[in-house]
C-alpha cells in the first residue's frame, strides 16, 4: 500500500507547467468513482458546508486495474488503434450533470460510456451513447456521440493503477485526468 501511495504522490513530478497532475491514493475497492467537484458526494453528506451551493458537475464511474508488473500500452492489455474501455469490467459511465464542452465538443446533459484508442502519442477519447457495457466488446461507432483527441504525456514514475481524477483550472473549467503505468492524458470540460 505505501508503495502505491509513493507511486500516487510521485506521479508525473517530472511534468511541467499546469499539466501536472497529482493523483491521490487509493481506496479498497477495485472500482472507483471521481466527481467534480472533487469529493461532492461525500461532502455533500458528511460537510455540506465546504459544498455550500456547488452541485455536482460531472461523475465517472469506472474500475482501476493494476500494472502488476505487466507492460500495459501497445499490448493485448490495451492495443494501441483499438477501443479500449479506459479500465477494468465495465466501461465507465461518466455523468454530465449540465451541458458541457468537452474537449472542445457540445455535449448534452446525461449519462455516456467512455471509451479510448490509445495510441503512443495521442489518444482518442470517445463519448458512446452504448451505456452498461462489458468492456468495449459491443461497441459501436454508430453510437458515438463525440470523439476528442488528446496528447500522451509521458512520465518516469509508474501509477500502478489505472486512475481517473479532475482538476480545477478555473471557475468554469476542469481538466478530467487519465492515467496508468508512465501515460497520462488530460481533458479539458468547461461547463
Amino acid at each position: 500500500m505505501k508503495k502505491t501511495v509513493l507511486f500516487f504522490g510521485l506521479l508525473f513530478l517530472a511534468l511541467t507547467g499546469a499539466n501536472a497532475q497529482t493523483f491521490r491514493g487509493l481506496d479498497k475497492s477495485p472500482m472507483d468513482m471521481a466527481y467534480y467537484p472533487d469529493d461532492y458526494a461525500h461532502d455533500r453528506k458528511f460537510a455540506p458546508a465546504k459544498i455550500g451551493t456547488d452541485k455536482a458537475m460531472v461523475r465517472i464511474v469506472y474500475s482501476r486495474p493494476a500494472k502488476n508488473g505487466r507492460e500495459i500500452f501497445g499490448t493485448k492489455l490495451a492495443p494501441y488503434g483499438k477501443v479500449w474501455r479506459a479500465g477494468a469490467n465495465e466501461a465507465p459511465e461518466i455523468k454530465f450533470y449540465q451541458d458541457v464542452t468537452f474537449g472542445g465538443k457540445k455535449i448534452k446533459a446525461g449519462s455516456y460510456a467512455l471509451l479510448t484508442i490509445p495510441n503512443e502519442t495521442e489518444w482518442t477519447i470517445i463519448l458512446s451513447s452504448d451505456v452498461d457495457q462489458w468492456g468495449a466488446y459491443s461497441y459501436n461507432e454508430a453510437l458515438d456521440v463525440a470523439r476528442v483527441s488528446v496528447p500522451v504525456q509521458k512520465s518516469d514514475t509508474v501509477l500502478e493503477n489505472f486512475s481517473i481524477q479532475f482538476a480545477k483550472k478555473d471557475a468554469k473549467t476542469a481538466t478530467m485526468y487519465l492515467g496508468w503505468d508512465t501515460v497520462l492524458v488530460a481533458v479539458p470540460i468547461s461547463f
